[in-house]
């Protein structure tokens, strides 16, 4: 089968109402590297990159409150910083770049979905094209 390891994906396939940090950037430990309270982050294992984590929230309302907030990895050299909060709003809306999903069985036997990014950054503004229509 030529699909194998993380399977691409758009942030539109992902969060298409859209997601909202609710959580702060952080680096996931290495377990099987750490011990003895030495801290030691995560790599991953294609890219060798740092693995940092955050949760958002799915805007999506069709949701059950148990499913809304989910991890989502990012893969950086340096710690990423969540877009500035916007006024009047109680989250800040994210999006990512460079996503992609790997399936597995996570411990209640479910299907679930690793998520992971190579970019965090503000939602991007549409403009009006031409004919007067929003344009992506």
């Amino acid at each position: 089968m030529a699909l194998q390891g993380p399977i691409p994906v758009t942030f539109a396939m992902v969060f298409p109402h859209g997601c909202y940090v609710v959580g702060e950037v952080e680096p996931v430990k290495d377990f099987d590297a750490s011990s003895n309270g030495r801290f030691v982050q995560a790599r991953d294992k294609q890219t060798a990159e740092l693995v940092w984590q955050v949760a958002v929230m799915d805007g999506d309302p069709t949701l059950k409150p148990a499913q809304k907030t989910v991890a989502v990895k990012i893969l950086a050299p340096v710690q990423p910083v969540p877009p500035q909060p916007m006024p009047g709003l109680p989250f800040t809306p994210v999006e990512f770049d460079g996503m992609s999903v790997t399936p597995y069985v996570n411990a209640a036997g479910r299907l679930a979905y690793s998520i992971k990014v190579h970019e965090m950054h503000a939602p991007r503004q549409s403009t009006p094209n031409k004919a007067g229509k929003d344009a992506a």
